[in-house]
């Protein structure tokens, strides 16, 4: 499931470097192999590696963090390659994969979809507990997320407990956020930290300023999330176009982002509405009527496969609250059965706060 923060890129896509990168390795020693499998398996060994930056590319001082943890697994090939410990890869928009709902919970149509989207829609339409968010305050999200990951050995995945998961965002963002998980150091989330310019192999890096650029749906603060049109088709519209390029299948590019918009922003109540009426006309959405979050909260579920994995939003079946999210295997391989779960989250709180680090109260979604 969302999924931690994604951040603008600078001058190019990171899917562009990433590619630029990918073509200066040799193809993995793995017989049998398809293009598509063979490019997967590339970008995962970058991630592991030195990075090597073809001339006048860019290099950023960390890496970003991604917006979400919960559309993880670990294909059992690309974790044979990896040169130790434990792995997870990305298979949200890996071609290739089939689309094999999961029987487990009990898959309708979309026609039932449509019906609890819209009564969801109808519920946040109505939402009276969110208070006004300043444009010099942050919002504060925290979560609970868990995800699989798999040996270099290979064999099933295995998921990790469920630890929390904090995030400031600036409101307009004018000002540095602050991501926090448990375990790991703390992640500065600031677009305006240097970035590296290679002039060619063996050069020393020039720092420069990288270009600003506006909010976006991939990486959206509270006011742009809070401008976005209340109406379903131009909502859909603007994150097709907003996600073009960013996968093999436009649907689930939209599916996507929508979920990313659900778990780590604050819509107000119209917005909110909107964009579960937009999921709604997304091909391919389906109910499942029993799934759980991260913390076994139980309930209904708006759900989505491709690729080989099953993505769940999960919904209090009485108030239709925002839960959280389930990433869930499809298709049986060395990872695990079909019906594996390989990431979930569970939001906990969602409030406005003046400072970077502040906690508030526990705040109901």
């Amino acid at each position: 499931m969302n999924t931690t923060p994604r951040r603008r890129t600078h001058h190019r896509s990171e899917e562009t470097e990433r590619l630029g990168l990918t073509g200066l390795l040799p193809p993995p020693p793995v017989p049998g192999l398809g293009p598509d499998r063979e490019l997967l398996l590339k970008e995962a060994l970058l991630h592991k590696a030195t990075p090597v930056e073809p001339p006048g590319s860019l290099i950023p001082r960390a890496p970003r963090p991604r917006r979400r943890l919960v559309r993880f697994a670990a294909p059992a090939v690309a974790c044979a390659l990896a040169v130790g410990g434990v792995m997870a890869v990305n298979l949200a928009d890996t071609p290739g994969h089939g689309t094999t709902a999961v029987k487990d919970g009990g898959a309708t149509g979309a026609p039932e979809a449509a019906q609890l989207l819209d009564r969801i829609a109808l519920a946040a339409a109505a939402g009276t507990k969110q208070p006004t968010v300043r444009a010099d305050q942050f919002l504060y999200i925290e979560s609970k997320v868990a995800y699989a990951a798999q040996s270099a050995a290979g064999g099933p995945v295995t998921m990790a407990p469920a630890h929390t998961r904090q995030v400031w965002s600036s409101a307009d963002g004018s000002r540095p956020g602050l991501l926090r998980e448990a375990g790991e150091p703390d992640s500065r989330l600031d677009d305006d930290a240097p970035v590296y310019h290679l002039d060619g192999p063996g050069a020393t890096p020039r720092p420069s300023t990288p270009d600003k650029k506006g909010p976006s749906i991939s990486d959206p603060t509270h006011e742009y999330v809070a401008s976005l049109p209340t109406d379903p088709d131009a909502l859909l519209k603007l994150i097709r176009d907003e996600t073009r390029g960013q996968g093999q299948d436009p649907d689930q590019r939209a599916f996507t982002a929508i979920g990313d918009l659900l778990a780590e922003t604050w819509a107000p109540p119209k917005v909110g509405a909107a964009l579960y009426r937009a999921a709604a006309k997304i091909p391919g959405v389906t109910v499942i009527q029993k799934a759980a979050d991260a913390t076994g909260r139980e309930g209904v579920a708006v759900a989505r496969t491709a690729h080989g994995q099953q993505t769940q939003w999960v919904f209090d079946r009485t108030t239709y609250a925002f839960l959280g999210e389930r990433t869930v295997l499809t298709e049986a391989g060395d990872a695990g059965p079909a019906g594996t779960v390989v990431g979930t989250s569970a939001i906990l709180t969602k409030a406005a706060v003046d400072r970077v680090g502040e906690t508030p109260a526990p705040t109901t979604t």
